[in-house]
């Protein structure tokens, strides 16, 4: 089994590591669609998650101030327009916003319940070993942090403020360099195999994935990564851990 002993610097993902228990985070709002009644397909839902992906990656509509929720009810908001203007949903105004807001809580919920149980393993992790957090967001990651008490990493590396994305290799160097330890001493966590585990692996870095639902099923090499765990409390039990 692999042996974690000199190990000096934890890296995290954010989004579905952190917040959903390595689920892609079109699972959770699918599910908070349907809790909201709203009468289209997966597949209609699916392709208005990725417009609204591209359309909040290339347009200012989320800002630097935005907690989780406002976030949430803009990129729903976003969604539920495209599926209108599509004509895939035939709704009124005044029941397309009820929706947003219903959905939008759904998916704040979940995420504070996660991140009760990640805080908690965090915190363990974080007497013994310096955190970096290293994420694909929208430029406000640090009022996410602040919203949901998780303000125990050392450095944070966001993809809007350094114009680096996942899969790019670089952003997980700008990791390391933050941490200022060498690659091989670096353990990097995600929950996605392609943006989280093959570009830290390319640049050196030792790398668990937490396998869940990712985007759509595909084949890997699972011996890629150097340990593959369902949740985030199996770091506490991986071998040679220094854990007070």
């Amino acid at each position: 089994m692999t042996d974690f002993s000199d190990i000096k610097v934890f890296i995290f993902d954010y989004g579905g590591t952190l917040d959903t228990g390595a689920r892609h985070w079109s699972y959770v709002l699918w599910e908070g669609f349907c809790d909201a009644g709203v009468p289209v397909t997966e597949s209609q839902f699916r392709e208005a998650y990725v417009y609204a992906e591209r359309a909040l990656a290339r347009s200012p509509i989320v800002l630097p101030g935005d907690d989780f929720h406002v976030l949430l009810r803009k990129k729903v908001d976003v969604e539920t327009e495209y599926l209108k203007a599509a004509g895939d949903w035939k709704v009124d105004e005044a029941t397309r916003r009820e929706a947003v807001a219903r959905i939008a809580d759904y998916g704040y919920g979940y995420a504070r319940r996660t991140v009760a149980e990640s805080r908690r393993v965090l915190e363990v992790l974080g007497a013994n070993y310096p955190l970096v957090l290293v994420s694909n967001f929208y430029g406000n990651i640090q009022t996410i942090l602040r919203d949901f008490h998780l303000n125990l990493f050392e450095s944070v590396i966001e993809s809007a403020l350094v114009g680096v994305r996942k899969p790019d290799p670089a952003i997980y160097r700008m990791g390391v360099e933050a941490a200022g330890v060498q690659p091989g001493e670096v353990l990097v966590v995600g929950d996605s195999y392609g943006k989280d585990i093959v570009p830290a692996k390319a640049i050196g870095c030792r790398a668990v994935w937490m396998k869940g639902e990712e985007w759509e099923p595909v084949e890997v090499d699972e011996a890629l990564p150097d340990a593959v765990i369902p949740g985030l409390s199996g770091l506490l039990e991986l071998p040679g851990l220094k854990l007070a």
